[in-house]
């Protein structure tokens, strides 16, 4: 049995490299042994001198702003950013190492293109048939220490998508995506090293991770599927912000975990006197839902009718209800006053439950947006305030419970419409 094998080796002999210097000559000369199927791992740094990436700034902070599309993470001077390519890293590659003072370099503008005019120039320099990825450092999560990984690759195969095979024990392969460009780079780092001046590695004998239809870019986790988006502060504010009312919704299920989990996160919101004040009632049977919502409509009728409403006029308002009707899950929060003081004076009682009532907001609050957080689309109706004694009666409930509206949640049919831009100094007195 042949056992596998592979080399890897530093090239020697790069110049400095300047703007405007043809890179793919530079190798050749530096390397022109090089074979069919061999892999060169290429130095960003090098690639963002080349292509003249190199910018005067007043500081690495301004850059670092330019280049940010997103701010995942921040703790003290370090920022973790999506840059305009998509990557996510420290100070979006922005570099102020091995260059004059008073400039920065970028990473390259498009590394597939920049890894592509590479290949291309070694074939037509010395008639081979290479791969080319082009590298930069990188930390990751949940691991010390810093890797070399791709961010451009042309003729490489840089996933290795092994689901619906099997391993040894005929186990099937489900999750299995093994991302060979970014095995390759790490494997050059270990020659190319940091400060030792040797930008440029081969590695040979794995031409069968040579492939055409495939770049770096398919590296990049989309954003739908990242479950690790942002850092802890971020992920709040982002919560809060994209928390949306959603009024149309698919009909794939509700994970029932996911609303408990957003309950959790309801109950540790803020109530008077150590109080608990909030209960969540989740309508997780369409039949419980039907006859909950029927019974609404019946009483909001015969309500809107006593009030002289034209039919209409009924009409218009009980289709607003509909919202509530084509959710596939139904929560309805409730407020209980245990523990409040009777003060036996209506304006300090009056007053002790609005403070209540600010409690449950603030529980209601927590609760959407935990639901956003597990990507599911609510909105929060007040219509069961309207008739309580209906939502008591049909969902047996103590007379002590105030159905507080109701909570339609489901997965959104389609992204809502953009927000209108709101200033915070509108909404702000400072004394």
């Amino acid at each position: 049995m042949t056992v596998p094998s592979y080399e890897v080796r530093a090239v020697p002999g790069i110049p400095e490299v300047a703007p405007g210097d043809d890179l793919a000559a530079l190798i050749a000369a530096a390397e022109p042994g090089l074979r069919d199927g061999d892999v060169l791992l290429v130095t960003s740094k090098i690639v963002s001198k080349a292509e003249g990436r190199i910018v005067r700034a007043d500081s690495r902070e301004e850059a670092i702003d330019a280049e940010t599309v997103r701010v995942v993470a921040r703790r003290g001077a370090l920022r973790i950013v999506e840059n305009r390519r998509g990557l996510v890293m420290a100070a979006a590659g922005v570099d102020a190492s091995n260059t004059a003072p008073g400039t920065v370099l970028l990473l390259p503008e498009d590394p597939d293109a920049s890894a592509a005019a590479i290949r291309e120039g070694l074939r037509a320099a010395l008639s081979v048939d290479v791969g080319v990825i082009v590298t930069d450092t990188f930390g990751r999560p949940w691991r010390s220490g810093l890797t070399d990984v791709a961010i451009g690759s042309a003729g490489v195969r840089v996933l290795d998508d092994l689901r619906g095979g099997a391993d040894a024990h005929g186990n099937p392969l489900s999750a299995t995506i093994v991302a060979t460009a970014d095995e390759l780079a790490a494997a050059g780092d270990l020659v190319k090293g940091k400060a030792s001046g040797l930008p440029v590695a081969v590695v040979r004998g794995l031409s069968h991770l040579l492939g055409e239809g495939s770049s770096a870019a398919d590296l990049v986790r989309p954003s739908v599927d990242d479950m690790f988006r942002l850092g802890t502060s971020e992920a709040v504010r982002e919560a809060v912000t994209q928390r949306r009312t959603v009024r149309a919704f698919t009909d794939e299920p509700v994970d029932p975990g996911a609303v408990r989990r957003a309950v959790a996160a309801a109950v540790t919101a803020p109530a008077p006197h150590h109080t608990t004040p909030w209960r969540f009632v989740l309508l997780e049977s369409a039949a419980a839902r039907l006859e909950l919502l029927d019974a609404m409509r019946d009483a909001w009728i015969d309500d809107l009718r006593r009030d002289g409403k034209s039919e209409e006029s009924v009409a218009k308002r009980v289709r607003r209800g509909d919202v509530l009707r084509n959710a596939p899950y139904l929560v309805v929060p409730c407020l209980v006053m245990d523990g409040a003081h009777d003060y036996g004076h209506a304006r300090r009682d009056a007053a002790e439950r609005e403070m209540f009532v600010v409690a449950m907001g603030a529980g209601v609050q927590n609760f959407l947006v935990a639901l956003a957080g597990e990507r599911l689309g609510s909105a929060w109706v007040s219509s069961t305030m309207f008739c309580r004694d209906v939502v008591r009666k049909v969902l047996a409930l103590p007379e002590d419970w105030d159905p507080m509206g109701a909570v339609a949640v489901g997965h959104a049919a389609a992204a809502p419409a953009e927000r209108p831009a709101r200033s915070a100094s509108a909404f702000v007195e400072v004394r």
